[in-house]
């Protein structure tokens, strides 16, 4: 799925210039150190070394990451500008609370928390769409275990070919954007950023039972969406 939801040349050039606002915003706090490249590559070390103002320390955080957060933000919102206004968000709060940062979870955990949470709130906010039932694109079952549409149709073989599709990638798009708002942050962690239900369920303040049922549901319900969209029936 992943390969659907690539970046394009003008969100690559996005996440650029969100880096110089970013930058803008926070310059004020910022001392002129350096840190050490050995440094670099710990994140415990960058966290502190923003937490003490270090410019050298958060541009390397928000080159290493500003990019999975762009690609969270923009495949919950499903609006570049108010993806970009997330980003911001969330480096803004990183250079705020990294002094308060102690380490209890994983920096990874704390920054898809941050990123889902900047997004959903911003999501909320947008006129809500009509609700669209996940039972309509359910599987549906007879008392006796047995499907109520028949025949069951397997067409995968159809997906695969027309997954280099534009159309295909537009219907998977939009079945996303009618999922409810949490279980779209699961779909896209999980089947996107390639999350564990365990990490997922720390980001979002979840159990991980609670995630496998709404990445099932959630995926049950693409599935249908798509089906319909080929022309079969979603049961």
């Amino acid at each position: 799925m992943e390969s659907q939801f690539e970046l394009a040349p003008a969100e690559e050039r996005e996440i650029r210039s969100g880096q110089r606002r970013v930058r803008s915003l926070t310059r004020e706090g910022f001392q002129h150190g350096k840190t050490g490249e050995k440094a670099l590559s710990d994140e415990g070390a960058l966290i502190r070394a923003i937490g003490h103002g270090d410019e050298h320390a958060f541009e390397a955080l928000f080159r290493r990451y500003s990019r999975k957060v762009f690609q969270i933000a923009y495949r919950l919102i499903g609006c570049q500008d108010e993806a970009e206004e997330a980003v911001q968000e969330v480096f803004l709060t990183i250079f705020q609370k990294a002094k308060t940062f102690r380490g209890e979870c994983q920096f990874s955990t704390w920054l898809y928390r941050l990123a889902v949470n900047a997004a959903l709130s911003r999501l909320r906010k947008q006129k809500r769409r009509k609700e669209v039932s996940y039972e309509d694109f359910l599987p549906q079952f007879q008392q006796d275990g047995h499907h109520k549409a028949r025949p069951v149709i397997d067409w995968s073989s159809d997906a695969d070919e027309s997954a280099a599709s534009e159309n295909l990638r537009d219907a998977l798009r939009n079945a996303v954007s009618e999922l409810k708002p949490v279980d779209r942050a699961v779909i896209v962690l999980s089947d996107i950023q390639g999350l564990s239900d365990q990490e997922i369920a720390e980001s979002l303040k979840l159990t991980v039972s609670a995630v496998k049922t709404r990445l099932h549901r959630a995926r049950l319900f693409l599935r249908g969406k798509l089906a319909v969209h080929l022309g079969y029936s979603a049961a």
